[in-house]
């Protein structure tokens, strides 16, 4: 007889993280806070604490918890139809499509469900298009990636990772992949003299490397250097775009259209896995029936709520909401008097600051004490604390946010 473990009143904190512990597989090491509740940018644990959400899910969260439009989208369609698979037409699948494409300036949409399936399509379309447009050499294609890269998990984006806890143990690794300097425009135009390349795949902001902004003028220089070797230029904008960084696309800073660009995450309002992969016909149409695809991708309940997702990033100015907060917020933390925040970086609502070992204490001490102080973010490669709260968060309480990441700092 099966035993319900749903959270009850009686349900804590301690006994939600001892059963996961127990039966859950080990492959994250969360924060110490069970949450249950959401509501714009604040969040609630089981024992009724509130935080500020300074992760929004690895910015999935672009726009706050339970937005009523979203939540109302969700249940609205939920109960009229939410799965049918590909092997029919639904009624929201084309308007979704007509929308994203003539929003981002592409002919075709392929919709899939989480970013690394997205990824996964990218590689596929890319290498497609090589030896049906390009003429390379059967089995002979090549993509160019940048070291210290997150594009998923899978074991194919795991083969051009840098990362050895990504890689340590997972071989052997798929072939085809070139990995040069991030921010290296020359390393680019070495790697493209070879014939065999199909495309060149980039974050436009490392996000999970820290939130590496690349300078100014890199990805339109990069871009330019594709075009002249008939190299695609395929921007993964999972993260960093749909308004994190300030505009739309963090591609839009430097003026660059890709010529494949691949979304995900804040795509359906962080209801759920909604990616996408847009390019034109001449790449898309590459792909043709039975050569890919999925159960889930473009099914209904996505692609209703990321029209609506869509339409609130527009409606609600979020963009510009989020160049206007995010200058806030990283003047706020260049104020901050401390010699332990060794660099800040960032662009719109995607920051990091790098925190400097002292005292036994790191990055881990300081996001602990955060949320002690009602303020949830997350450390990456040890030493880097990512800044992204839901763009909807108002002036006021970004104000109260930098007052509480100053005093943590300044605690330490």
């Amino acid at each position: 007889m099966l035993m319900s473990t749903t959270t009850s009143p009686a349900m804590t904190s301690a006994r939600a993280m001892e059963l996961e512990d127990q039966f859950g597989a080990h492959n994250y090491h969360p924060l110490p806070v069970v949450l249950s509740r959401g509501q714009g940018v604040h969040l609630w644990d089981l024992e009724g604490k509130r935080y500020y959400d300074f992760l929004s899910a690895y910015s999935a969260m672009n726009l706050g918890h339970s937005h009523p439009r979203m939540i109302n989208a969700l249940i609205e369609q939920a109960q009229k139809l939410t799965l049918t698979s590909r092997a029919f037409y639904n009624d929201q699948l084309g308007p979704y499509e007509e929308l994203v494409t003539k929003l981002f300036g592409f002919d075709k949409v392929l919709p899939m469900n989480s970013g690394a399936e997205a990824v996964e399509t990218a590689l596929k379309l890319c290498r497609k298009w090589g030896y049906e447009k390009k003429g390379i050499p059967s089995d002979q294609a090549k993509i160019v990636v940048c070291a210290n890269n997150f594009h998923g998990r899978t074991i194919s984006i795991i083969s051009m990772s840098t990362d050895p806890d990504s890689r340590t143990n997972f071989g052997p690794f798929t072939p085809g992949f070139i990995v040069i300097p991030y921010n290296d425009t020359e390393a680019l135009s070495d790697a493209l003299k070879d014939p065999t390349v199909a495309g060149f795949l980039v974050e436009p902001m490392q996000g999970e490397a820290g939130v590496i902004v690349p300078d100014a003028g890199y990805l339109s220089v990069c871009h330019s250097i594709c075009k002249q070797n008939n190299v695609l230029f395929i921007a993964d904008e999972i993260q960093t775009g749909l308004a994190r960084t300030g505009k739309m696309l963090a591609c839009d800073h430097d003026g660059v259209h890709p010529d494949i660009l691949i979304l995900g995450k804040a795509l359906s309002g962080g209801m759920i896995p909604v990616s996408a992969v847009l390019a034109n016909d001449a790449i898309m149409l590459c792909i043709k029936p039975g050569e890919h695809g999925s159960t889930y991708g473009g099914n209904p309940l996505a692609a209703r709520l990321a029209i609506e997702a869509l339409t609130l990033l527009q409606e609600e100015n979020l963009a510009d909401h989020s160049a206007k907060l995010g200058a806030i917020l990283l003047n706020g933390l260049r104020q901050i008097p401390s010699d332990r925040i060794t660099a800040i970086r960032g662009k719109g609502l995607l920051c990091a600051i790098t925190i400097a070992p002292k005292d036994g204490k790191t990055a881990w001490d300081v996001c602990l004490a955060l949320k002690d102080n009602g303020l949830l973010a997350k450390p990456t490669h040890g030493d880097i604390i990512r800044f992204a709260p839901p763009l909807v968060i108002t002036e006021e309480e970004m104000m109260d946010c930098l007052s509480i990441i100053q005093k943590t700092i300044l605690s330490f």
